[in-house]
C-alpha cells in the first residue's frame, strides 16, 4: 500500500486524498470529534470536573486539535487555492488558527474563543449550512428593515422624552433613556404593570402612545424580519433546487451525447460488415 503511494504521480494521490477527506465516514468522525469537544470545553468551565479528570480533559482537547489541523491540511494540500475560495472553508481555518494561538499574558482573552469549534458543524452539516447561508442572504432585506425599525424608534423617543420626560426622568430623562425604554418595551418585558401603567397614572392617555408603538414596533417589524428570512431560505431553496436540476440535465445531455455517438458507431460497424459480407466471394 505503502509503495503504491509514493509510486503514484502526485495527481493520483492527490485524489485518493480527496477522497478520503470528503468520505462520509471521515466527516461522520469530524463531526463527532466536533461534540466531544463541545462536551470537553463545558467540562473546562466546571471545577469539580477539572478537579477530577483536568488531565484528561485537557489531554483529550489537544488530540481533537491535532486531528482537527490534521484534516485542514490535508484539505489545504488537496484544494490548493480553491481552498480559500470557499467561505465555509476560510471559516474552518480561522476557528482552528485561533485555537492554536497562545493563550498566555495578553492573548489570554482567545482561550476562551476556543469554543468556536463547535460552529464547525455550520460548515460540517448540509442542513445547517443552508440554513446560515439563507440567513446571510437575508442579510440587505434585515438591514432595510433595521433602518426603517431605527428611524421609528427615533421618532417615539423623541415623542416619549417630550411627553414623559418631566414625570419619569428614569425612563424618559433624555433620548437615550427613552430608547432604551422603548426596546424594553418592544420586547414585551414587564412593558404593562412595570412602565405603561404607572406612566398611565400621572398621563391617562399615554395608552395612546404604548399601543400603537408595540402594534408598530413589535408585531409588525417582527412580523417583516421573519417574513424576509422565510423568504431568503425559499430562496435559497429554489436556487439549490435550480443548481441540482442543472446538473441532472447536463448530465443527461452527456449521456444521450454519448449514447448517439454509441449509435452511430455501432451503425458505421454494420455497414462495414454488409460491405464485407457484399465483397466476400460465395462458395
Amino acid at each position: 500500500m505503502t509503495e503504491n503511494l509514493v509510486s503514484a504521480p502526485p495527481a493520483t494521490v492527490r485524489e485518493r486524498l480527496r477522497a478520503f477527506v470528503e468520505h462520509r465516514r471521515v466527516q461522520g468522525v469530524i463531526i463527532t470529534l466536533i461534540l466531544i469537544n463541545a462536551v470537553l470545553l463545558g467540562l473546562e468551565t466546571w471545577p469539580a470536573a477539572m478537579a477530577a479528570w483536568g488531565g484528561l480533559i485537557l489531554a483529550l482537547d489537544q488530540a481533537i486539535l491535532g486531528v482537527f489541523v490534521l484534516e485542514i491540511s490535508l484539505r489545504l494540500y488537496v484544494h490548493r487555492r480553491a481552498f480559500w475560495r470557499d467561505p465555509w472553508s476560510v471559516f474552518d481555518f480561522a476557528v482552528v488558527a485561533i485555537a492554536l494561538l497562545p493563550a498566555t499574558g495578553e492573548l489570554a482573552v482567545l482561550r476562551s474563543l476556543r469554543v468556536l469549534r463547535v460552529l464547525r458543524l455550520l460548515t460540517m452539516v448540509p442542513s445547517m449550512r443552508r440554513v446560515v447561508g439563507a440567513l446571510l442572504g437575508a442579510i440587505p432585506g434585515l438591514a432595510s428593515i433595521g433602518m426603517v425599525l431605527l428611524i421609528l424608534y427615533y421618532v417615539f423617543a423623541v415623542i416619549a422624552t417630550n411627553l414623559f420626560a418631566a414625570g419619569y426622568p428614569e425612563w424618559f430623562g433624555h433620548l437615550g433613556r427613552s430608547l432604551y425604554t422603548l426596546f424594553q418595551i418592544m420586547t414585551l418585558e414587564s412593558w404593562s404593570m412595570g412602565i405603561a401603567r404607572p406612566v398611565m397614572e400621572n398621563f391617562p392617555y399615554a395608552w395612546a402612545f404604548f399601543v400603537p408603538f408595540i402594534l408598530v414596533a413589535t408585531f409588525t417589524m417582527l412580523n417583516l424580519f421573519i417574513a424576509i428570512i422565510v423568504n431568503a431560505m425559499q430562496n435559497y431553496s429554489d436556487k439549490e433546487h435550480q443548481e441540482t436540476v442543472g446538473v441532472v440535465e447536463h448530465a443527461r445531455e452527456h449521456i444521450e451525447a454519448d449514447l448517439h455517438a454509441e449509435v452511430r458507431a455501432l451503425r458505421e460497424e454494420i455497414r462495414e460488415l454488409k460491405t464485407l459480407l457484399t465483397l466476400a466471394p460465395r462458395h
